[in-house]
């Protein structure tokens, strides 16, 4: 009996993984919340929102890579997160959450080789504020959300997939007139992955309440060797006064 069981729910597993690879693939991100356990996306959500209320740096800035799609956020950055976290960067050192994103992504996955990207701590907290339109570095970005407002507040993500970063000419305009644009909605305790450097992406305008997640960052095998530049990175993620 208990054999049948354990086979019933390896088929269901598998059913359910198969179906957020497809939506990964045809949509940009996927909704994986139920691959983590309850207390690990909880004790993420805490620490985000200590760290973003205590080392929290407002960002206003807009870069010609992305079109001058608005930056309007409080972020924290990795080297704080280690230095003052220990659940996020715990976590992104576990070798089961890089199984659980390759097993959705359908390919092996790494940790980030440009260790300031690895995880992050971004945060919306006033009307208008937003992570505007961009694409990410690496491949894959598994997003914990630690609070978010309603839908109708803003705060949702929207994503255009199967889309190329081009840093000279954006063309994020176009991009945006010639393709369907998916919406995502994740709310407090949540967890996606996305498609992060072909899938041009935004979080939508808040109107009221606050948004806080954690991004962490996962390479795809040919990312560990080829050349990739940093420049929104950099400049969003900077030391004050640098």
């Amino acid at each position: 009996m208990t054999g049948g069981v354990n086979t019933r729910y390896e088929v269901e597993h598998a059913q359910r993984i198969a179906a957020a690879h497809d939506d990964l693939e045809r949509h940009g991100a996927a909704v994986v919340s139920w691959l983590f356990p309850a207390s690990v996306r909880y004790a993420i959500a805490a620490e985000a929102i200590w760290l973003a209320e205590q080392l929290g740096v407002r960002r206003d800035l807009a870069f010609a890579e992305t079109g001058f799609t608005p930056r309007r956020m409080r972020n924290v950055r990795r080297a704080q997160i280690a230095e003052s976290g220990v659940v996020i960067r715990e976590t992104y050192a576990s070798p089961e959450v890089a199984e659980v994103v390759a097993a959705v992504a359908g390919q092996a996955v790494y940790s980030c080789p440009y260790e300031p990207e690895q995880f992050v701590v971004t945060q919306l907290d006033r009307v208008g504020d937003t992570h505007g339109w961009h694409w990410d570095d690496y491949s894959f970005a598994l997003v914990w959300v630690a609070e978010c407002p309603d839908t109708v507040d803003g705060g949702f993500v929207e994503c255009v997939p199967g889309t190329v970063w081009d840093k000279q000419q954006p063309g994020i305009e176009q991009v945006l007139r010639d393709r369907a644009i998916h919406r995502l909605e994740a709310g407090p305790g949540q967890v996606y992955l996305m498609r992060a450097s072909t899938t041009l992406h935004r979080v939508h305008p808040i109107r009221r309440g606050r948004r806080t997640i954690v991004n962490m960052a996962f390479a795809a095998e040919d990312e560990l060797s080829r050349p990739v530049s940093h420049e929104t990175m950099d400049a969003l993620w900077s030391e004050p006064g640098d």
